[in-house]
């Protein structure tokens, strides 16, 4: 049994705010992995911005403010490099990289590399891709996210469900460019379609509730949006998400430069839920084009692909047996594996 040291400085959660209430994608991540390592074995301590300890689910969490433990066998700093130096007697230490690596290449961050060499996880090819090659490191491996258990083992439809759309990222990705393109392009051809909304503030925490002012027109606009079939549903646990998913139609989305894997996606892909998207960032590496949905560049192709999924039956058979068979993706417990071989 080893002992693996986690930490992270962003919003306060822990492995119960998980269970409890939607969470971010990153913040999700980091639980189920934690939680992963615990599964194998490992003794696993969590110090982020919780408010008080626990122990839940075999991981011992507690706040910042009380320190590592000494000698961790394997140490996960997430994204902020400037938290390395908390375990300096690590035998093992790795930079979980979530957001576009460029931030990365300010002095103050490659002097801290240059010192540590952590490894650096990235989440795939593009993201990677982020992170020039003069960029200090140990060495760089990309492990993806994993796919929650609510999400595995979706059954294969032998019918279309009704034209329903899907929208699960946060509204200030690109939601008002999607409400646009619905109203003027994809309703009117067809007009029973509907575009359920799950979204908003209250999964990002404090983060969330700082970005408002941006995110209150967005949801505003969606929700006055009912004559033309678009319903606003708000955050859902992982749980519900994955009920829903089992109505939906396709999943719309236009991508953001900021995605470095998008879980929307990929949570929707593992239940055989075909899905549109732009060809930017990562989403041609969640989105087989033409096979399990379609990668477009442009509001007009997205708009027709849309249309033809939402309208086309067996189109749309052929792309969810697609998902099903080529879109799973990993489970937690093999990513959390592939965290623990980073110590050999």
């Amino acid at each position: 049994m080893a002992l693996v040291a986690m930490t992270d400085d962003g919003i306060e959660f822990d492995g119960r705010t998980f269970d409890e209430r939607p969470l971010g994608g990153t913040e999700s991540a980091f639980v189920e992995l934690a939680q992963g390592l615990a599964t194998l074995g490992h003794q696993v301590v969590v110090r982020n911005n919780c408010t008080a300890p626990l122990t839940h689910k075999g991981v011992a969490w507690a706040p910042l403010s009380q320190g590592l433990p000494d000698g961790a066998d394997l140490y996960i700093c997430n994204r902020n490099p400037a938290m390395l130096s908390l375990a300096l007697r690590a035998r093992r230490k790795v930079l979980w990289v979530h957001n576009p690596a460029r931030y990365l290449t300010k002095m103050r961050h490659q002097l801290r590399l240059l010192r540590h060499r952590p490894v650096m996880v990235f989440l795939g090819k593009a993201h990677q891709a982020t992170y020039p090659r003069w960029g200090a490191a140990g060495s760089r491996v990309t492990i993806p996210l994993g796919i929650s258990a609510p999400f595995q083992g979706a059954p294969q439809r032998t019918e279309a469900p009704p034209p329903r759309a899907v929208f699960t990222s946060n509204p200030m990705r690109s939601l008002d460019w999607l409400l646009e393109v619905w109203q003027q392009r994809i309703r009117p051809a067809v007009p029973a379609a509907e575009l359920h909304i799950f979204s908003g503030p209250s999964t990002y925490g404090k983060w969330g509730q700082s970005k408002m002012a941006q995110m209150t027109p967005i949801l505003d606009r969606a929700a006055a949006m009912a004559e033309h079939g678009v319903v606003l549903r708000g955050p859902v646990s992982k749980d519900r998400l994955a009920q829903e998913l089992t109505q939906a139609r396709a999943l719309l989305y236009r991508g953001d430069l900021g995605e470095t894997f998008c879980l929307a996606a990929a949570e929707s892909q593992a239940m055989g839920v075909p899905g549109v998207v732009e060809d930017i960032a990562c989403m041609a590496e969640r989105i087989g084009d033409g096979e399990s949905g379609f990668v477009v560049k442009g509001e007009a192709a997205f708009a027709d692909a849309a249309i033809r999924l939402l309208s086309d039956d067996q189109l749309w058979l052929r792309q969810h047996r697609a998902c099903l068979e080529h879109q799973r993706g990993l489970g937690w417990a093999e990513v959390a594996a592939r965290f623990a071989a980073l110590m050999d």
